[in-house]
């Protein structure tokens, strides 16, 4: 390591993460909020859905892109190797629910966020980037939100299943 390099602790690194996923979760709820007050609910969400549609299908493009550069297939099995996300800031557990493998998350720093200003009806609109990142990645699949902090429950948990009509977007 270079001399003007600088260690920071995984504590520290955790923070970073956290500090900007409020952030992105404070960018969301602002224009999230614009959008309903300029558009009306129906309009404004409908327009939300579509742009974080779009977020997540262009991530889901880039992960697939990584997984390719490293002379990988873009199988499910190898989507977790292309994320951008840091598990430093992002830990999940795997569990099996019944027979069907899942990652749950026992905290959301977004959700969070949301919670404080009492939008997470339209802050966890946000969320759709997930089944939308799979969906960019590999249109056969979706990740599906089997719980979530910002609806309340204890953890988000994620399973990633074949799509259905139900998961394609408009």
């Amino acid at each position: 390591m270079a001399m003007d390099e600088e260690m920071i602790s995984v504590d520290e690194a955790r923070q970073a993460v956290e500090d900007m996923s409020k952030r992105v979760a404070l960018l969301h709820l602002s224009y999230a909020l614009a959008l309903v007050e300029e558009l009306g609910e129906e309009r404004g969400k409908a327009l939300i859905q579509r742009a974080i549609w779009d977020y997540g299908t262009r991530i889901g493009q880039r992960i697939k892109a990584r997984v390719e550069a490293m002379g990988l297939e873009p199988t499910v099995a190898n989507f977790d190797k292309g994320s951008d996300l840091s598990p430093i800031g992002f830990p999940s557990q795997s569990v099996t629910v019944d027979g069907e493998q899942r990652s749950r998350s026992f905290r959301c720093a977004m959700a969070e966020v949301w919670k404080e200003y009492g939008e997470q009806a339209l802050g966890s609109l946000y969320c759709m980037v997930d089944p939308a990142k799979m969906q960019g990645y590999d249109p056969h699949w979706t990740m599906a939100h089997t719980s979530r902090i910002s609806k309340g429950h204890d953890y988000c948990e994620f399973a990633v299943r074949p799509t259905s009509e139900e998961s394609k977007p408009d």
